[in-house]
């Protein structure tokens, strides 16, 4: 086992990192890497794969799970997950606790129970997602967030709001990019493009938001919806939608929605260039996008 450590995690300390690496040396033959820089997670795991390692655990958020899984995409070394980050979506998504005590105790248990298995991964640009990405506000939101890690790590999922409501305002409202999807044979234009590759977008906390549906690891497709317009009415009548869990965001009247599909390719139609974002890291602002799937190009194990 390989545990790649993001030191600077939320949840991460240097006397959290001892005592779980010690428990997991009851079980397996651990070797330990910290990351010291954007991308060197996707090093590491790459390494880990060559050198012929079973498993890796990315200890860290889901930007270090993002990382640790384009490292390993096409090869037969599983990836799991410890909980270090604010909001963990892909150790929720897989059935790990988001109790550090308990989700070392799960990874225990599975050397007992060792099942990997395929799942798939969305690309954009040539950058693997494991749950999501998006192309316009969102990735708007996670910049804005990510200039501020001291309030990311105090308030969390309520930062997030603050700031997408911020961004929103600022700006969508009065002149926002403008793009166009080119999906399943018809083209939608709008201001945002928002991908799922798995059940759920995001949490808020432990609330699952799912924008789509039908949207699974091991589906074989993406699917995505389109938010149309910026009215000043449209964002909190969306974020209703997603948090109450009672209405169909697909049915609002600015959002269009399509889902199973295996290729969409994004344009920017006003010449500026738009962030795109994966696995909650903006990581590009872009005139063009492709976003496809790679079906069960990731072992993993949970």
């Amino acid at each position: 086992m390989l545990v790649i450590i993001n030191p600077v995690a939320t949840k991460m300390s240097e006397r959290v990192k001892g005592l779980v690496v010690y428990a997991l040396q009851g079980r397996y033959e651990v070797t330990t890497r910290n990351t010291d820089a954007k991308g060197h997670a996707i090093e590491l795991c790459r390494e880990a794969a060559e050198q012929g390692y079973d498993v890796v655990v990315a200890f860290g958020g889901d930007g270090t799970v993002n990382e640790a899984a384009n490292g390993l995409a096409g090869s037969d070394t599983a990836l799991t997950c410890l909980p270090g980050g604010s909001n963990n979506v892909v150790a929720k998504l897989l059935g790990i606790p988001t109790d550090l005590v308990d989700a070392t105790e799960h990874l225990l248990h599975l050397a007992d129970r060792w099942e990997p298995r395929k799942v798939d991964l969305g690309i954009v640009n040539g950058r693997h997602f494991t749950f999501a990405a998006g192309m316009g506000l969102d990735a708007s939101v996670v910049e804005r967030v990510d200039r501020n890690p001291r309030l990311k790590k105090r308030f969390g999922p309520f930062y997030f709001v603050e700031c997408a409501i911020v961004t929103f305002l600022h700006k969508y409202v009065v002149n926002p990019p403008r793009l166009e999807v080119q999906v399943d044979g018809r083209t939608v234009a709008g201001v945002s493009l928002f991908v799922q590759n798995a059940e759920n977008y995001t949490y808020f906390n432990d609330r699952p938001i799912p924008l789509v549906e039908g949207a699974r690891f091991d589906s074989g497709n993406l699917a995505g919806v389109v938010l149309t317009r910026a009215r000043p009415y449209d964002v909190p009548t969306v974020t209703f939608r997603a948090l109450s869990g009672a209405a169909r965001i697909a049915a609002h009247k600015g959002i269009d929605a399509f889902g199973a599909f295996s290729e969409a390719v994004v344009r920017s139609t006003d010449d500026r260039a738009i962030p795109i974002q994966v696995d909650g890291d903006h990581i590009d602002d872009v005139l063009e996008a492709r976003f496809r799937v790679d079906p069960g190009a990731l072992t993993v194990v949970s």
